[in-house]
């Protein structure tokens, strides 16, 4: 039995195989590189790598959570709008905010269909300005409601500071 083995393995490593099947090996490895490079580019290219483990990654990074950056972005963005003072853009960013606080709750799985049903879930102990959070609502949606909702700067100033509480409550600040 060990003849036989050392038989095989004398003649797969004599070198008259070897230079009979270097076209083989050389063509083998060439295509390995090109597969492990075209799967690299689609792995950056696509969103998977980073579904899978860029979230992790990033969260580690920047001690923390994924998507609180862009947060961050929108609620400056809301800001701005608020601090040009011009009606229409006051109330954009009353809408913007609200929808913000909804997408907010939503990641953080809150079930309920609308954003009022999902304020109705929330408790005291985990929003210390909740009544506040409840006018800045109704606010919201007299202007949706309401086109000719007339709303002063200090309401909208309010609301968007209840909005703004609610959101270092959930630690997205």
């Amino acid at each position: 039995m060990t003849k036989d083995i050392q038989e095989i393995f004398s003649f797969i490593t004599s070198p008259e195989l070897q230079e009979k099947i270097f076209p083989i090996k050389v063509i083998f490895i060439s295509v390995s590189v090109i597969l492990t490079f075209f799967i690299a580019y689609l792995l950056k290219v696509t969103s998977w790598w980073k579904s899978l483990y860029g979230k992790d990654l990033e969260e580690f990074r920047t001690y923390k959570a994924f998507g609180t950056q862009a947060f961050v972005r929108r609620w400056r963005k809301i800001t701005k709008l608020l601090k040009t003072a011009t009606p229409s853009e006051v109330k954009l960013a009353l809408i913007e905010a609200d929808s913000l606080l909804d997408e907010v709750l939503e990641r953080m799985a809150y079930t309920a269909p609308t954003l009022g049903e999902r304020l109705k879930q929330l408790k005291p102990d985990d929003i210390s300005n909740l009544d506040a959070l409840w006018e800045a609502h109704r606010i919201r949606n007299n202007i949706v409601h309401d086109p000719d909702y007339r709303l002063s700067l200090g309401q909208a100033k309010k609301a968007i500071n209840a909005y703004e509480q609610t959101f270092k409550d959930l630690d997205m600040f």
